[in-house]
């Protein structure tokens, strides 16, 4: 607090968009609760890739009725030579 003034955090948010590559260990969203680690994603309040590849979002209902949506990563293809 500068000045007496609050001021509100700007770190949370998410940090990629659909479609993105991503390297390992790359932080994704952080302090956001909506959305839910997915396949090759790990964290609680920061979720961060387990591995290099795209993000692709996906939702699905729970057995309450509440939607919840998930950040997935497809691996990229390794190149062979």
């Amino acid at each position: 607090m500068v000045g007496g003034f609050s001021r509100p955090k700007k770190d949370k948010a998410i940090k990629v968009g659909s479609g993105q590559t991503v390297k390992t260990g790359q932080i994704l969203v952080r302090g956001i609760d909506t959305y839910k680690p997915g396949l090759n994603v790990k964290g609680l309040g920061t979720l961060f890739a387990l591995l290099p590849g795209k993000i692709y979002f996906s939702k699905k209902k729970t057995s309450h009725g509440k939607i919840r949506t998930f950040i997935n990563i497809a691996p990229l293809k390794e190149k062979t030579k």
